[in-house]
């Protein structure tokens, strides 16, 4: 094999590992990213304990969490899997550095004895003065000249190879300490996992024992979301409804098409994991009872995470409702946004603000720290994880 044939064969191996390496880098994002939101998860399953009849609340936060979990582990063998591949690509690199060399030794061998066996300077001369004409010793000359030279190139091309060689190696011995210290990670994951579903079960089946008690909660939250949507209404009508004097409210149309044109780029109001997402499900233990249909999505956050608004626009109003502490109402043209279970508002109604400008910091209500956000278009609720980045 060629000294060029063997470059592109080794350019092709590293470019080959970049992509490789590029990813795990965006794992690692998403790795830390899971931890975090697992890290606000402990941290709220904690708080809720302290509570009476809490078990409900632990069960969608247990459950939350071991759905994290299960993504961790996909990153985990997603790691494990690309840094066997590396190693595998390396390790071929490996071999045909060491087929290159045998051949580099036995040339260079050759070219050795060869100039052993002319090693006497007068030899050299004689073979140069013997030629039968001055083409012909120049041609000789040349030939000696050459041989010296091979001996240096190759020599320094070994050479070359030999610290090639000794790098790969290297980097073949720091995958394969990664690659054990990924797979006791997942390992550990897959512990820690098995041991929340164990709690899991156990939260299952104290709500079975119970179905009355939590019931009753069950219709006590249905009754507050129901109370919270008949108001957001009020609000979107007095928005958009006509004046006493017939004149119908004027709408922002470009800030409304702004507002629609950032559709699946809009920042989150909060980093947090969501913890009950948009629309209709059911009881998780109850099978066949319904849960309430929810307008918006709740992201669990820290205590005192600071909310934070999606997009420029007018503040209409901010209440008190029971169960939601402070919701602040925010209009973008035909849009509106309502940020809810607030604490510290630090606007008012009338007031413009900017996409990023904090409205508030997040309340805890019963050892529950968590974010409800709503994104209406008109009278319309909309799912906002399809508006959010």
């Amino acid at each position: 094999m060629r000294l060029k044939t063997l470059i592109t064969v080794l350019a092709a191996a590293l470019l080959a590992a970049v992509p490789a390496f590029s990813q795990t880098a965006a794992q690692k994002s998403r790795r830390e990213r899971l931890e975090k939101d697992m890290a606000i998860l402990d941290k709220q399953i904690k708080d809720i304990s302290k509570q009476k009849d809490n078990a409900m609340s632990s069960l969608k936060y247990t459950r939350k969490k071991i759905s994290n979990r299960k993504l961790l582990l996909e990153e985990s063998n997603r790691e494990v899997l690309e840094l066997d591949a590396l190693i595998f690509a390396k390790e071929d690199t490996i071999r045909l550095l060491r087929a290159r060399l045998d051949t580099m030794g036995r040339n260079y061998e050759r070219l050795v004895r060869t100039a052993y066996r002319n090693r006497d300077s007068r030899l050299w001369y004689m073979y140069i003065l013997s030629a039968g004409n001055l083409g012909q010793g120049l041609r000789r000359y040349g030939y000696l000249k050459s041989l010296s030279g091979q001996m240096r190139t190759q020599a320094a091309k070994i050479t070359e190879a030999r610290e090639e060689l000794s790098a790969q190696r290297d980097t073949v011995a720091e995958l394969r300490r990664q690659a054990v210290q990924k797979r006791q990670k997942r390992s550990d994951e897959l512990k820690l996992l098995k041991k929340e579903e164990g709690e899991s079960q156990k939260l299952v089946d104290r709500l079975g024992k119970d179905k009355n008690n939590y019931q009753k909660q069950l219709d006590a939250k249905r009754k507050e979301m129901k109370a919270l949507e008949r108001e957001m209404q009020r609000m979107v009508d007095k928005a958009t409804a006509s004046s006493s004097g017939g004149k119908k409210t004027e709408i922002d149309t470009k800030l409304a098409a702004d507002f629609a044109s950032n559709k699946g780029k809009l920042p989150w109001p909060a980093d947090g994991p969501v913890t009950d997402p948009f629309g209709e499900r059911y009881h998780p233990v109850y099978k066949n009872v319904k849960l309430p249909f929810n307008n918006g999505i709740n992201i669990a956050l820290s205590p005192k995470t600071a909310v934070k608004a999606v997009f420029d626009g007018k503040v209409c109003q901010v209440i008190v409702m029971p169960g939601y502490s402070q919701c602040v109402l925010v209009q973008h043209g035909s849009f509106f946004t309502f940020y809810c279970k607030l604490t510290n508002v630090s606007v008012k109604a009338g007031d413009k603000i900017k996409i990023g400008q904090v409205i508030g910091l997040v309340d805890t209500i019963s050892g529950e720290t968590e974010l409800h956000f709503e994104l209406w278009e008109n009278k319309t609720p909309q799912n906002p994880e399809k508006w959010l980045k």
